[in-house]
C-alpha cells in the first residue's frame, strides 16, 4: 500500500535540502526557495509540475514504478534512499548490482557540470542512460533506443546508420572491441543475463557477428582517441576519458579534443548549432 504521507514528507524533504547548483540549473538573482522548486523537480523527472505537486500534497493515484524510478533519478537519489521511494510507493525496489540502471548521485553531479562538453553516462553494455547537451549534439539522443538496440554493441551489428558515426578506418576495430566486450560481459554474468541475451540474439540475426564471434577474442579495450564522422561538421577526433563507477557498473565518457585544434573547433560550433540535426 502506499504511504501517501510519508511519500509527500519525503519528497518535500529531499526537494527542499537539493540546491539548484546540484542538478546543474542556475541560481538566477531573486530565488527565494530554500531548495529547488516544485517546477524544477518535474522538470528534472520528466513530468507535469501537476503531476508532482499532488504527489507533495499526498493526492492524486498510486505512482508507477517508472514514476518511480524518474523521481529518483531527478531528485539525485542515493540506491538507499531510491529503495526507500520505492517502498513508500507500494512498490518492490527493483535489484541492485551492474544490471541496473540507476546512476549515482555523485556521477550524476559531475554529468551536470559537463554541460559545454561531449559526455555521456553508460551501462557496461553500451547502454546510454544520460547524456550532456553537447553529448547528443555528438551522437545525437542515445537514450531514445529500446530493447536490445539500446546497446551500441547491439546496433553496431544490426542498423548500418551506427557506423556512420566513425570513421570507416575504424569500422573493422570497433566490429571486433563490441564482441569481445559482448563476450566477456557473457561469461562474467552468466548464461541468463542479459549481455548473454543479446549475444544469442546476434548469433541469430548477423553473419558478421557469427564470424567475429568464433574467434574467442577477449581484451580489446577502446582506443583512447576516438574519431566520429559527424554530418554537419564532419571528421572530428576526440580524446575520451572514462570514470568507472565500480558499485553499478556505470561509465561516464567524457570527449575533448585539443585546444586550439580543428577538432576543438568544429565543438565549439557544434554548441551553437546543437542536436538539431540529429535529433
Amino acid at each position: 500500500m502506499i504511504d501517501r504521507s510519508g511519500l509527500a514528507q519525503f519528497l518535500r524533504h529531499r526537494r527542499e535540502a537539493l540546491q539548484p547548483e546540484d542538478v546543474g540549473l542556475p541560481r538566477g538573482p531573486r530565488r527565494r526557495t530554500s531548495g529547488l522548486r516544485r517546477e524544477e523537480v518535474a522538470a528534472l523527472c520528466h513530468m507535469s509540475t501537476d503531476y508532482y505537486a499532488r504527489l507533495e500534497r499526498e493526492r492524486g493515484p498510486q505512482p508507477s514504478q517508472q514514476m518511480i524510478v524518474s523521481i529518483a533519478q531527478g531528485l539525485h537519489l542515493s540506491l538507499d534512499e531510491r529503495d526507500h521511494l520505492f517502498l513508500l510507493a507500494g512498490h518492490t525496489p527493483p535489484p541492485r548490482g551492474t544490471d541496473g540502471e540507476h546512476i549515482s548521485p555523485g556521477l550524476l553531479r559531475i554529468l551536470d557540470r559537463l554541460d559545454d562538453t561531449p559526455a555521456e553516462i553508460v551501462t557496461e553494455l553500451g547502454e546510454t542512460l544520460r547524456q550532456t547537451r553537447l553529448g547528443i549534439a555528438l551522437t545525437g539522443d542515445q537514450t531514445r533506443y529500446s530493447g536490445p538496440a539500446r546497446s551500441i554493441g547491439y546496433r553496431w551489428f544490426t542498423d548500418a546508420a551506427t557506423r556512420q558515426l566513425y570513421h570507416p578506418d575504424d569500422h573493422a576495430f570497433l566490429t571486433r572491441m563490441f564482441a569481445s566486450g559482448l563476450r566477456e560481459a557473457a561469461t562474467l554474468r552468466g548464461p541468463g543475463s542479459r549481455a548473454a541475451h543479446y549475444a544469442d540474439l546476434l548469433l541469430a540475426q548477423s553473419e558478421e557477428f557469427r564470424q567475429v564471434w568464433k574467434d574467442h577474442t577477449v581484451g580489446i579495450r577502446p582506443k583512447e582517441v576516438k574519431h566520429f564522422v559527424h554530418p554537419e561538421v564532419g571528421a572530428l577526433e576526440l580524446t575520451c576519458q572514462t570514470l568507472l563507477d565500480p558499485s553499478q557498473g556505470h561509465l561516464l565518457l567524457v570527449y575533448t579534443a585539443t585546444p586550439g585544434g580543428e577538432s576543438h573547433e568544429k565543438l565549439r560550433l557544434l554548441s551553437v548549432i546543437g542536436a538539431q540535426t540529429l535529433r
